[in-house]
């Protein structure tokens, strides 16, 4: 059944970022979400990074025991209302599962890992989300703790977007990692992140923008110093930022750093982050900025309800795939309509449920993707896209999935392929390649003609497809590569065994 929401029903988001973990818990009530709780937990992972994508034992026990209390404070709701997200400094790891499993354990839920970019949307969604609606054309900026976003969009749309490696962590450490300060030093660190900044500048302004919102810690951080000196008043501007930065170049060393509204906690980063929207102002000729009060977790929760409501992003994001590579639409609907029909006989025993179910109808709609690059492999092809391209509102490990069913659609499944996925979605995911292999061999010929009434069970590892005898004589080849498909599922430890009706 689909999901539905109810009002009372709480929602909880979960943003592990580079510097800080964030929760926040909000109540649905007649179509809004009103926030009844949150919680901040100050994690550095950023600090324990390599440059090998190593993380440090203390940054790792800071993560888990931050984790193990938000979870307790979650632990009532149901998995299909919590939603974590990670960030960079997941994204960096050299072996991300290493992390991510004692930190589903310690949550008690799942955590997904997004991309840049989707980081990005996310953040212009919480933040759009926190102001009153406008048509104003708007730029957002949001400095992380490993990277920082850069979004364009109208109203609750993203139009650009963009993620680069310079948070107010990953900054701080490598141009001001021997705790020294300098102007030399700031002007050639400038010069660089301006370097970074013009693979997009130019095409931002091209494209223009109304008004300017930052969000997140180091932003908020500016904007209170800049209050306290007395330099602005509500938001950030050019000249108080120049003569804040100023200010900032008069202390020798980050822990010399003693200016009125910095807190101890966000001295040590806070040149890093500086740094970075000083350049930023330069780089895309901000005059003013508004500070939100809204940021990722919010957009993070406001997704969420999204995707119950029906309004779910990665709809339109296959939707757009399907169209850019020339998908037939007619072989796709038929694969999937079949699809679905083979998933609701097995989906009790097989215990998969409705996202699976959605995830399935995907993988149907764009399993020919591959067909555009080259008929040869076009299984292979298809999920190279799928898995390395940027699809708004899709976490890493959902690509994966999607990845793997258009990938092992046809011929041998690979066991490599299958193992890669994180151990909590391998068995569901298998379970889907094999009903989406089901459905692309029964509409091989790519016919319009209705298959006939067909019953799936699932069995100790094997499935059993009771089909009509008449229909299967009058169908060799179908019937052929109904037993050569039985081949192939016997290296993965199934099978698939034929019984005329």
């Amino acid at each position: 059944m689909p999901d539905t929401l109810q009002d009372g029903e709480l929602l909880a988001a979960i943003d592990l970022g580079s510097n800080s973990f964030h929760m926040v818990v909000a109540r649905y009530l007649l179509g809004q979400l009103r926030v009844v709780d949150r919680l901040r937990e100050r994690v550095r992972m950023a600090e324990g990074l390599d440059e090998q994508g190593g993380l440090s034992a203390e940054a790792r026990e800071r993560a888990l025991d931050a984790l193990s209390r938000i979870g307790e404070r979650i632990g009532s709701l149901p998995s299909n209302r919590v939603r974590a997200v990670a960030t960079n400094s997941v994204r960096r790891l050299r072996t991300p599962q290493a992390f991510l499993l004692p930190a589903e354990t310690a949550l008690g839920h799942a955590i997904e890992v997004v991309s840049g970019r989707e980081e990005a949307r996310l953040i212009y969604l919480g933040v759009a989300r926190g102001l009153p609606p406008k048509s104003k054309r708007r730029l957002v900026m949001d400095i992380g703790g490993g990277s920082t976003e850069f979004i364009i969009g109208e109203e609750l749309v993203p139009l650009e977007r963009e993620s680069l490696q310079m948070g107010c962590i990953a900054t701080t450490r490598r141009f001001f990692g021997d705790g020294r300060i300098s102007a030399q030093r700031w002007r050639d660190a400038s010069t660089e992140i301006a370097a970074e900044l013009q693979q997009f500048s130019a095409a931002y302004r091209a494209l223009g923008w109304q008004e300017t919102i930052g969000s997140s810690g180091t932003i908020k951080a500016v904007g209170s110093v800049l209050a306290a000196l007395k330099l602005a008043r509500g938001g950030i501007t050019d000249s108080a930022l120049a003569a804040l930065r100023e200010r900032l170049l008069q202390f020798p060393t980050i822990d010399a750093i003693d200016l009125p509204g910095l807190t101890d906690e966000r001295r040590p980063v806070f040149a890093g982050g500086l740094l970075v929207l000083d350049a930023a102002f330069g780089a895309l000729g901000i005059r003013r900025m508004q500070v939100a009060q809204t940021a990722m977790r919010e957009g993070v929760l406001y997704d969420m309800l999204g995707r119950v409501l029906q309004s779910d992003p990665r709809e339109s994001s296959v939707a757009a795939m399907a169209t850019r590579y020339a998908v037939d639409p007619d072989q796709s609907a038929r694969v999937e309509a079949t699809a679905r029909a083979l998933f609701d006989q097995v989906a009790r025993p097989w215990e998969l449920d409705e996202a699976d179910r959605q995830m399935l109808a995907w993988g149907a709609r764009i399993h020919e993707l591959g067909l555009t690059i080259a008929h040869s492999q076009y299984q292979v092809h298809g999920a190279y896209v799928v898995e390395h391209s940027d699809i708004a509102g899709f976490s890493q490990q959902e690509q994966q999935v999607l990845a793997t069913l258009v990938r092992c659609q046809r011929r041998s499944i690979p066991k490599a392929v299958i193992s890669a996925l994180p151990e909590r979605l391998a068995r569901q995911t298998l379970r889907l390649v094999l009903l989406l292999r089901l459905s692309v061999l029964l509409h091989r010929s790519h016919g319009r003609n209705p298959l006939p009434a067909l019953k799936l069970v699932a069995g100790n590892g094997t499935l059993h497809l009771h089909a009509p005898r008449h229909w299967l004589e009058q169908h060799p080849l179908i019937r052929a590569d109904l037993d050569t498909e039985h081949e192939h599922l016997v290296p993965i430890g199934s099978g698939l065994v034929v019984e005329p009706a």
